[in-house]
């Protein structure tokens, strides 16, 4: 029996299939020197959803995807959508550590991973009970049955070679996708997001930024990042390319500019200042028709530098909650007159700033940014406490309305001009905003602390030039003993991803200053440390 096609995409997996109804020869995806067109794409998809469900998937279970970005990430994500399954996309910069506490956290079934990340996790694997299935890319997988920690290994070339299945009904209201990001607690949260929202988040981002089948995006940020993933999302809902590049140094980003002609390209602030510290080949600005700014405000100088090498590209300037996919975006006929503006809401999106009370405020008044309509996120997996602090009923605006209103609350303090344009002011919590992630301080205390080096740990970020904050720790030394700053640096270098490390590590012989509520006093610690990279 023939399934019925939708006339406009409902759930995630429609995006490429619909893309290869309506341009089957058109690029979707390209990586390297490879491609693959939206047909070869969409069967690709097809077969592996299929080799899901016959591995004995119930709906909605678990796939995490711990890649850099390649063919086999994309396929793998659309792929667990279109069975009615969740995928979860794991940075590949975190370390065994941190993705076996994201496995275990969300219960992950399949694991879809490389040779070279999959003997990494030898000891992690161990860990995860509830792991049945190891897809390794490549030809053939490792015979070493004790690195898979007890599950079945299956090469990539097995998985799409099941026969073909239907998946699990699902709808747009059900589970899609769990990314993580650092929580205010330690350890990280998982975003549940439905088929909804990031359909409805990719129609909304493609409408604003005007993609079109004709663009070439590339997708240089981390696909487990919500903007990341957009890229994708935003590429297949136009019919547009997609193009992978997993970067050593800015050069390489520019060399893709160039190579491809792309036409629009999305960044985070330190990508952007570092980009503009190199020379353009000018042919870019004849095909860039875009780009676009996230996870932090953009310096007025890189700004000035960007439209020096590129006048003739659009610049929009945004601002998004993980738990709401995107919120903000500043068009680029106003980004002269209010460079300091994180715009006005998204299409599909209504955008409030309310006092403590639940009631709006005045304008110019501060108060939380919260985020109404299809993009707000399903809460946090498994922290149903989190969940209701972030994801609380709307007061009653409609005196009919029966059924409660859930909105994201921010956490972000912002306010609103006469004309309606949203400014940025500060964050209620201590979280670290360092190269375009955010970062709980708590995370590389408890790393510090679990090492036995230090009695007393304080982290917190410091604006830095480049980075927006660096990561400062103050330590104290263990009872009878010493620390020398490197040995904190090179522990986090060894347990940590990369941003997550110190940028600068300060040694005190006495207790740390306490808060009223007897906890050690973060805020005023930094405020020491205002200025330290001024000159970085």
């Amino acid at each position: 029996m023939n399934q019925v096609k939708p006339l406009v995409p409902t759930v995630v997996a429609d995006l490429p299939l619909l893309g290869a109804d309506r341009w089957p020869e058109s690029i979707a995806v390209g990586y390297g020197d490879e491609t693959r067109r939206y047909g070869e794409l969409a069967a690709d998809i097809e077969r592996f959803a299929s080799g899901l469900i016959a591995a004995g998937l119930g709906p909605r279970e678990r796939v995490g995807i711990y890649l850099e970005k390649r063919f086999e990430f994309v396929i793998a994500a659309f792929g667990a959508a279109r069975a009615g399954l969740v995928f979860v996309p794991v940075n590949p910069l975190l370390k065994a550590e941190q993705v076996e506490y994201i496995l275990r956290d969300c219960n992950v079934r399949v694991l879809v991973t490389s040779p070279e990340r999959l003997r990494g996790l030898r000891d992690a694997l161990a860990a995860c009970p509830d792991l049945r299935t190891i897809v390794i890319t490549g030809d053939k997988h490792p015979r070493d049955d004790s690195i898979h920690g007890g599950a079945q290994a299956v090469a990539w070339p097995e998985m799409l070679a099941s026969p073909p299945r239907a998946g699990h009904r699902h709808i747009d209201a059900d589970m899609a996708a769990i990314l993580y990001t650092s929580g205010s607690t330690g350890r990280p949260k998982g975003v549940v997001l439905s088929h909804r929202n990031l359909v409805a988040g990719a129609l909304s981002v493609a409408s604003y930024l005007g993609n079109r089948p004709d663009d070439r995006l590339l997708a240089a940020l981390p696909l487990s990042f919500d903007a990341g993933f957009s890229q994708i999302t935003t590429a297949f809902a136009s019919g547009a390319s997609v193009h992978l590049i997993n970067y050593l140094l800015p050069r390489d980003v520019l060399d893709a500019l160039q190579a491809l002609k792309i036409t629009g390209l999305t960044a985070v602030p330190p990508l952007w200042i570092q980009l503009t510290q190199s020379a353009w080949p000018q042919s870019i600005d004849g095909h860039l028709r875009y780009i676009a700014n996230t996870g932090g405000k953009m310096p007025r100088e890189t700004l000035r530098r960007l439209r020096e090498r590129v006048p003739n590209a659009a610049v929009f300037l945004m601002y998004g909650l993980t738990e709401a996919f995107r919120s903000t975006y500043l068009p680029p006929a106003e980004v002269d007159r209010r460079p300091d503006s994180i715009g006005k809401a998204i299409p599909n999106a209504e955008i409030l700033v309310l006092r403590e009370d639940g009631s709006a405020c005045a304008a110019d008044e501060p108060g939380e940014l919260v985020h109404r309509g299809a993009l707000v996120g399903m809460g946090y997996w498994n922290d149903p406490e989190k969940t209701a602090e972030r994801y609380k009923p709307l007061p009653r605006i409609e005196g009919g309305l029966v059924i409660p209103e859930l909105a994201v609350f921010s956490g972000d303090t912002v306010r609103r001009d006469e004309d309606g344009f949203l400014y940025f002011i500060g964050r209620r919590d201590e979280m670290i905003k360092t190269s375009g992630y955010r970062l709980s301080p708590t995370e590389v205390e408890e790393t510090i602390y679990g090492s036995g080096l230090a009695a007393e740990v304080a982290a917190f970020g410091v604006e830095h030039p480049v980075l927006g904050q660096a990561v400062v720790v103050v330590a104290t030394p263990p009872e009878g003993g010493a620390l020398v700053p490197d040995a904190i640096v090179q522990l986090c270098k060894a347990r940590l991803p990369a941003y997550m490390v110190p940028a600068h590590v300060d040694v005190r012989a006495g207790p740390l200053p306490r808060n009223p509520n007897g906890k050690i006093d973060r805020k005023s610690l930094s405020g020491e440390f205002a200025g330290l990279f001024n000159d970085a």
